[in-house]
């Protein structure tokens, strides 16, 4: 037996919510997220649920205060990075399902074109693509003249 289930990596993010039945939803038109289960109270509450985009795992729970699991203020919580195969088309979907576009796709010294944007439950996402390999080297001299305003 494995230590770690199958379907599972190393680490697991646990996303905290208002409104997981709407979150669940917004992830899937988002990004394509896959429901795998969804464990809800009867009023509806999400316990605990779980979803897979691409090849990761989330798990995800509606608030629960009294046991000192909130949400995230808009724009506050954990930054993901999602690699896909059109940067583009996916922040364009990500958009048209609600999220709020904070930089257009853009290409990056270090060799993505990525955009960034935030989720209605406080979530900062950048969806990328790798479109070219930059040496250690160009990445260190293209890092430092960005910092430099050149």
């Amino acid at each position: 037996m494995s230590a770690i289930p199958q379907g599972y990596h190393s680490i697991t993010p646990s996303l905290t919510v208002r409104d997981g039945a709407a979150a669940l939803d917004f992830y899937a038109r988002a990004f394509g997220a896959v429901e795998v289960f969804r464990m809800p109270e009867p009023s509806g509450k999400i316990m605990h649920a779980e979803i897979t985009i691409g090849d990761s795992r989330i798990m995800l729970s509606d608030e629960y205060p009294d046991y000192g699991s909130l949400a995230p203020e808009p724009g506050k919580g954990c930054l993901f990075m999602i690699y896909v195969s059109d940067v583009d088309a996916a922040f364009e979907q990500a958009v048209a399902a609600g999220a709020t576009p904070v930089q257009p796709p853009t290409d990056m010294f270090w060799g993505d074109r990525s955009g960034k944007v935030h989720d209605p439950y406080g979530y900062r996402w950048t969806l990328a693509s790798h479109v070219r390999d930059v040496s250690q080297e160009d990445m260190e001299a293209a890092a430092k003249a960005w910092a430099e305003g050149s």
